[in-house]
């Protein structure tokens, strides 16, 4: 396991992780997509052989919650290459994830696909079960779309929150969650 920031990856792996994105995501994982699992940490996996068969990356966002912008953690692009996956792998690559933002974030957030909602309900990640919105260049929009696929984990003694609230991330081009 290799844990960096972005800029301490090279050109050639982050075209690994690019590639083994568009692999896990069967070609749905598109330039935005790639562009929000950039800026923060990355946890890379590679086998015995050196090639590169996992990957997550968590980015901060700030996410407004009863009149306060909060540091989060925002668990990007996780990804298991398909011949690797039922070994633990992405369980290795979130536990990562979740001590980084344990010690840098005060909550962490995420997107799930029905296919990746196990990984992070096991994990004690929750689906959010208020509204979710987004802080645009317009003002605040809700984002009817995102409810029920995004999932919030506290660490332990962290912040509460009032699961009748609302979040709003910060704007971002594309895919804005």
């Amino acid at each position: 396991m290799h844990v960096a920031h972005t800029a301490g990856l090279t050109g050639d792996e982050l075209r690994e992780v690019r590639a083994l994105l568009d692999e896990a995501f069967d070609g749905d994982f598109g330039e935005e997509d790639f562009e929000h699992a950039l800026g923060g940490m990355h946890v890379l996996v590679r086998d015995a052989g050196g090639a590169l068969v996992a990957h997550g990356s968590v980015v901060q966002r700030r996410v407004v919650h009863g009149g306060r912008a909060l540091r989060t953690g925002y668990v990007e692009a996780v990804a298991v290459r398909a011949r690797a996956r039922r070994r633990g792998l992405g369980g290795q690559v979130m536990a990562e994830l979740e001590r980084i933002v344990a010690r840098a974030y005060v909550l962490g957030a995420l997107s799930a696909s029905q296919d990746g909602a196990a990984l992070y309900l096991g994990r004690g990640w929750a689906a959010w079960p208020g509204r979710v919105g987004a802080l645009s260049p317009d003002g605040p929009v809700r984002l009817p779309e995102e409810e029920g696929s995004t999932y919030v984990w506290v660490p332990s003694g962290g912040i509460l929150l009032d699961p009748a609230g609302r979040l709003d991330f910060d704007w971002r081009d594309g895919d804005v969650l």
